[in-house]
């Protein structure tokens, strides 16, 4: 593969994005919403890649109940796409990447795979990034993304590198899942820990074989769900009962804790999962009392608060630290530093 080869972005749109309730919902989850600029965090993630004559026209991998949503934002962008693959339902990222690494054609083109709803401030350190890994995806290398960390996150996986194998590539020496605090806080002083930010770039075939090794009964459902597919236009449809046989795995999991040829090229690129509203606070404008505020909202003698609403109107005295978020009939309340615990709501609520 040269420099000047071609990339097929693949974007994969099928999250819930329950973290961001209750403005975020299976029927219009968080990569379909405005949140951290005036275009959705999908078009913000299309855009990416938009424009540069290294990127084809992107995959994208989506719910099929959002289908018409996703058309009209890649519409209202003119962004054309080179095929729209409809899950029939959720099988967690290895499952989905196989379907666009199906389309695309199963052969030597490089795959640079995205997450539909991650923020990254600086797309030229991104681009830049992809540059120094294509040499190793050539050889039929796996890469992964490693974000240069700046605090002991617990709600990330982090990889360890090893050696450095070309200029900012390094070998993967270990995948760490979301780690307890103490190993957080060793890993972020040790210096040669990344976050896992789950942005990866490989070959098709290079990806689809490691899946014929190391999960095999997912690339068989794979294939029989893309042979049978139903095609609509750019719309693919794989066969559902086909793809139900597929076990539900991410793709760090099924392939890359397990493959030999998998790099990280560490990088600092303003990067974030926006996987909570407190991580949307730290993202968000906020006025000289740290208040970040949209939509309907007064807020008095109040700071360091997250106030949003698109619907009923919020008004605040004398509040600080707190995430305020109102949707439709739902209004969610939560000290600053407990969003992450969303989840536990929602299955609280659903028990009642």
């Amino acid at each position: 593969m040269s420099h000047d080869r071609t990339i097929v972005p693949v974007i994969l749109s099928g999250g819930a994005g329950i973290r961001l309730w209750p403005m975020s919902r299976p029927e219009r989850p968080k990569q379909l919403l405005a949140l951290t600029a005036e275009e959705t965090m999908l078009q913000l993630t299309a855009k990416r890649t938009a424009g540069d004559v290294r990127f084809t026209a992107p995959i994208i991998v989506a719910n099929a109940q959002h289908v018409s949503e996703v058309e009209a934002q890649m519409a209202a962008i003119d962004l054309p796409l080179q095929a729209l693959i409809l899950e029939p339902f959720g099988r967690n990222s290895a499952p989905a990447i196989a379907l666009a690494a199906i389309a695309a054609g199963r052969g030597n083109q490089a795959l640079l795979v995205m997450p539909s709803d991650h923020a990254i401030e600086d797309g030229a350190a991104f681009h830049a990034a992809v540059e120094r890994a294509l040499p190793l995806v050539e050889q039929g290398w796996l890469i992964t993304f490693g974000i240069k960390p700046h605090s002991a996150e617990t709600s990330y996986g982090w990889i360890q590198t090893g050696e450095e194998m070309t200029p900012g590539v390094h070998k993967v020496l270990h995948f760490v899942e979301k780690p307890p605090l103490d190993r957080a806080e060793s890993m972020l002083a040790a210096g040669d820990h990344y976050w896992n930010g789950g942005i990866f770039l490989f070959r098709a075939d290079a990806f689809l074989g490691a899946l014929a090794t190391h999960a095999p009964t997912m690339l068989e459902a794979a294939t029989r769900a893309m042979a049978l597919a139903k095609h609509d236009g750019r719309r693919i449809a794989p066969d559902a009962n086909a793809f139900a046989a597929s076990p539900a795995q991410s793709i760090d999991y099924a392939v890359m804790e397990k493959a030999d040829r998998v790099a990280v090229v560490p990088v600092s690129m303003g990067w974030s999962d926006v996987g909570s509203w407190d991580a949307l606070h730290l993202l968000s404008p906020a006025d000289e009392r740290g208040n970040s505020v949209q939509g309907d909202v007064v807020l008095l003698d109040s700071s360091n608060c997250l106030v949003r609403s698109d619907s009923i109107r919020i008004a605040m005295i004398g509040m600080t630290d707190l995430i305020v978020v109102a949707s439709g009939n739902d209004l969610l309340i939560v000290p600053r530093g407990r969003s992450q615990e969303v989840k536990r709501l929602l299955d609280a609520m659903k028990a009642a």
